[in-house]
């Protein structure tokens, strides 16, 4: 099963044509790809913005 990520901070996404990401979006877009090492950059502080922007969820987390 394929881990699922939810955006925690709002943000365009150069890499999915400038797509905006808003705060409970699901990470990446339906018919995008995310590379692990993008996956890395976003979930960590190791970006220029030095912001967490995904975060990883579960199914129990989306029954809320």
């Amino acid at each position: 099963m394929a881990k699922k990520y939810k955006v925690v901070q709002r943000f365009k996404e150069v890499k999915h044509d400038g797509h905006i990401y808003e705060m409970g979006d699901y990470y990446p877009v339906e018919g995008k790809r995310a590379t692990k090492a993008r996956i890395t950059e976003l979930s960590t502080t190791e970006n220029k913005y030095k912001q967490i922007f995904i975060a990883e969820t579960s199914d129990e987390d989306d029954t809320n």
